[in-house]
């Protein structure tokens, strides 16, 4: 039997902090005891909030807390072929189609959609995507295409779960409501999910999943926020005919008023906590390790 794989992917758009540190260490502790493997993956697609800077503090702050990790570092900004692949292999399939209202037009319509009632929202809370690029003409489309406007390129969610069936996970951990075990996945609770830009050619959706298959990850330890998340990964990977890994959602390490910790947060940022005199084992302590 393979040992287990597992990862940690910070994104280097800010500096790391004690979120950060408590889901790092999960990962790292879990794979020292089961014999496992320990990856680290750096998320940069976003060329606009990724810096060099934080990239470095991140294996900074990493190796001070003692975790150690496999020397090949994948960095998404050196395999955006790969994700280009997966993304042509869907729209193979029809499955995906591009949109050219800006973000600042979506939340017009959504306004005015809601001047007559609700509008359905995603698990995150984002109004869903009302579809209406799907009904462009051919040739509107074509000419949106060379004018070059900007563009989001999304899945048609309808048509990809028309091919699926019965699709679930298995998870390990919990769910916000405390859901483990065979979990069902409920990917339309997302409507058209953006796979990609015209300025930045993934999306966190796609990438994790093509991430994690080359990456031969068979644990995703992650927490809670991205719970409902894993229902529109399972569907990619059977659309892709990715392997699933198991899933373990852990719990959010939450500030003073209940909110999840965001990395302009300077009191719990570990850069701030290590200049102030904290060692690696305050940090186990404040994350709740002992």
């Amino acid at each position: 039997m393979m040992p287990p794989v597992f990862r940690f992917a910070p994104s280097p758009n800010g500096y790391l902090h004690l979120g950060h540190a408590f889901s790092a260490l999960l990962n790292f502790d879990l794979a020292r005891e089961s014999g496992g493997r320990f990856l680290l993956r750096i998320e940069d697609i976003d060329a606009a909030r990724c810096r060099p800077e934080f990239e470095a503090a991140i294996y900074e702050d990493l190796a001070w807390l003692g975790i150690a990790w496999e020397a090949a570092v994948r960095r998404q900004s050196e395999h955006l072929s790969d994700y280009r692949a997966a993304l042509d292999r869907l729209d193979r399939l029809g499955l995906v189609y591009p949109s050219f209202e800006s973000r600042a037009e979506i939340a017009r319509l959504t306004a005015e959609h809601e001047t007559h009632g609700p509008w359905a929202r995603d698990p995150d809370g984002a109004p869903l995507y009302s579809g209406t690029a799907k009904t462009l003409a051919p040739e509107e489309r074509k000419r949106l295409e060379q004018s070059g406007a900007p563009y989001a390129l999304r899945l048609d969610m309808a048509a990809a779960c028309a091919s699926v069936s019965d699709l679930t996970w298995t998870e390990c951990g919990e769910g916000p409501g405390g859901e483990q075990g065979c979990l069902a996945a409920r990917p339309q609770a997302w409507g058209d999910v953006v796979l990609a830009r015209k300025e930045t050619p993934t999306s966190y959706h796609l990438s994790v999943v093509v991430d994690d298959a080359l990456q031969g990850v068979t644990e995703v330890v992650r927490g809670q926020d991205l719970f409902h998340a894993t229902s529109v990964h399972r569907l990619l990977q059977h659309l892709l005919g990715l392997p699933e890994p198991v899933y373990r959602h852990h719990r959010l390490i939450l500030d003073e008023t209940g909110r999840k910790l965001s990395k302009s947060t300077k009191a719990t940022g570990l850069r701030e906590l290590r200049s102030a005199g904290a060692r690696p084992a305050d940090i186990r302590r404040m994350v709740g390790f002992c």
